[in-house]
């Protein structure tokens, strides 16, 4: 399938784009084998055309010549995560990385995002999440976050999460610093 076909499942990992791509739901029997299929392909090509969406390089060196710290807060696999984020070469640079398999909880339940806070040693008050699924909003205002839909990201119709704050550019969230 096109890329722009399945765009709008990304966020929902391998259940939405195997949904998306071939009209199989998890309760159906052949799901688990077929993601299972999925996540080792998804593995052994992680960063094959995976990009930080354009100006999140500049809105990172940003916040760290501000002298802040930032992290990664996914619903994906440790696994998974650790060798994106080495391939992006973002390890060194993030303060912390919470997985889906971190907590008990995926999000929108606010465990990750309160584990993360923790991590960074902030009170949760203190820590602005960026998001682009309704199940980050949800989760970081469970957490006590100031939440931030992102224009640029996988999501559609951002202004029925009641964000605090929707940007269209990654730089845009230093002029609400």
């Amino acid at each position: 399938m096109p890329l722009e076909a399945l765009r709008p499942y990304a966020s929902s990992g391998a259940r939405g784009l195997i949904g998306a791509g071939l009209g199989i739901l998890p309760e159906h029997p052949e799901f688990n084998a077929l993601r299972d299929a999925f996540l080792r392909h998804y593995a052994a090509a992680i960063c094959v055309d995976t990009r930080l969406f354009p100006g999140m390089d500049e809105l990172l060196a940003a916040i760290e010549a501000r002298g802040l710290r930032w992290g990664i807060v996914t619903n994906k696999s440790t696994q998974l995560t650790r060798l994106l984020v080495q391939e992006l070469d973002l390890e060194a640079r993030s303060a912390c990385v919470v997985c889906g398999d971190t907590t008990a909880h995926l999000k929108p339940h606010p465990a990750s995002l309160l584990h993360a806070a923790n991590e960074l040693k902030l009170a949760p008050a203190e820590c602005i999440y960026l998001g682009d699924d309704k199940r980050d909003i949800d989760a970081a205002r469970a957490a006590g976050m100031r939440t931030v839909a992102v224009e640029w990201g996988y999501g559609s119709n951002l202004s029925a999460w009641l964000a605090d704050d929707i940007i269209a550019r990654p730089m845009d969230l230093i002029l609400r610093l």
